[in-house]
């Protein structure tokens, strides 16, 4: 028992460092994006671009809060990518009532492209070069109608080239309550918070549900050839991006920006979980490395905490007594991370809201999702087929 006990605490005592060195950043982050009104000098410098396949059941929000955005949007570029569920339909209607909408059929996907940042790359080819920012946003989105405005203020004064947000996130289930934040977690865990500027560009995180971009920076990175194979084509981008030398920010847009992604615990554990290892994005030994942070800082606390609960050993040997403690301290950490990351979810109409509270005990979970996901290439995404 002493034997293990120092091996864990080995593997874990370093880790718990680096958790630590990040989490005490965050009292320094920059503060949410506010929704805001547009200045004049405004008018016209955004072109909004909007891959769709088969939407039609939740794009409904997304076009009427576009719609609902100011001067500041130049056009509404949908681009999709010949969606069988009347997602077009859905497009053209709100084109009767919004002239700034545009629907395009993106071109038959090239080898060596993903279905999401060719739709993408073909909006940003399509978009009025007139426009200064080239804003790409998810279907799955509810963006409040001051979003781009505040988003583009944000990104001037502080002087971003490139800008996303992580949302609030809805929740309705019993089950993704409880295992959507755990998920959630493997990002805080691994990454500087949101608001932080990161210096390291391989360690920037980005988020493809709003992501601005200048348009100048994007044409002179080729749009999104730098990210053409990638399942996370944001990070990708962001990373390449920040490695040319640009500014690069992930802030916190949860007053601004609603998004529910995924229908149930079973379809946030397929879809999502697949993506959260950005094994597309990283070299090999920084996902490594963040396999061995997760496991010691997330994954093992629970089951450390419960094994000495149920074999009730002696505590008289130093080590067993040192690795109880921090163990019980990282759930104390993990526990206190949920006051936190609350104001990331609006879970004021979800059934068993509640267990959103009770989502450290789904850790070990998330972590052995994060470890599937990172020696797994999908094969298909969104109903397309990947060779």
């Amino acid at each position: 028992m002493t034997d293990v006990s120092i091996l864990l605490l080995l593997i874990q005592l370093p880790a718990t460092a680096i958790l630590l060195s990040r989490l005490v950043k965050g009292p320094r982050r920059y503060p949410p994006i506010q929704p805001q009104q547009p200045t004049p000098d405004l008018l016209g410098t955004v072109s909004v671009v909007v891959p769709t396949l088969n939407e039609a059941l939740r794009i409904s929000p997304l076009l009427a809060g576009l719609t609902c955005q100011s001067y500041e949007v130049r056009e509404i570029i949908v681009v999709d990518s010949k969606s069988r569920d009347g997602t077009p339909d859905l497009v053209k209607a709100a084109q009767q009532r919004d002239p700034r909408f545009r629907l395009l059929t993106d071109d038959p996907l090239p080898p060596g492209w993903v279905g999401r940042p060719w739709a993408l790359h073909n909006g940003f080819l399509q978009s009025a070069a007139a426009s200064q920012w080239f804003l790409g946003m998810d279907a799955d989105t509810v963006p409040d109608p001051g979003l781009v405005a505040g988003l583009v203020q944000t990104a001037t004064t502080q002087g971003y080239d490139l800008v996303s947000l992580s949302p609030q996130f809805v929740l309705k289930y019993p089950g993704e309550c409880w295992l959507q934040p755990a998920l959630l977690m493997t990002l805080l865990y691994r990454f500087d918070p949101a608001g932080i500027n990161t210096e390291q560009p391989e360690r920037v995180m980005a988020n493809g549900q709003c992501f601005l971009c200048r348009r100048s920076v994007l044409a002179a990175v080729d749009g999104y050839s730098s990210a053409s194979s990638s399942f996370c084509d944001d990070v990708t981008l962001a990373r390449y991006i920040a490695a040319q030398g640009f500014k690069v920010g992930f802030l916190d847009g949860a007053k601004v920006l609603k998004v529910r992604m995924y229908e149930g615990a079973l379809e946030t554990w397929k879809e999502w979980g697949r993506s959260l290892d950005l094994k597309d994005a990283s070299p090999r030994g920084q996902i490594w490395g963040d396999l061995w942070l997760l496991s010691a800082v997330q994954g093992l606390p629970l089951l450390v905490v419960l094994s000495y609960l149920v074999f009730s050993p002696s505590l008289s040997p130093s080590p067993l007594l040192l690795l109880l403690g921090l163990n019980i301290f990282l759930l104390v950490i993990r526990f206190a991370m949920l006051l936190a990351i609350a104001p990331s979810y609006d879970r004021k109409d979800a059934k068993g809201g509640w267990l959103f509270w009770l989502s450290p005990f789904a850790d070990p979970l998330a972590v052995l999702r994060i470890f599937l996901s990172a020696f797994h290439t999908p094969r298909e995404w969104r109903g397309r087929k990947y060779s």
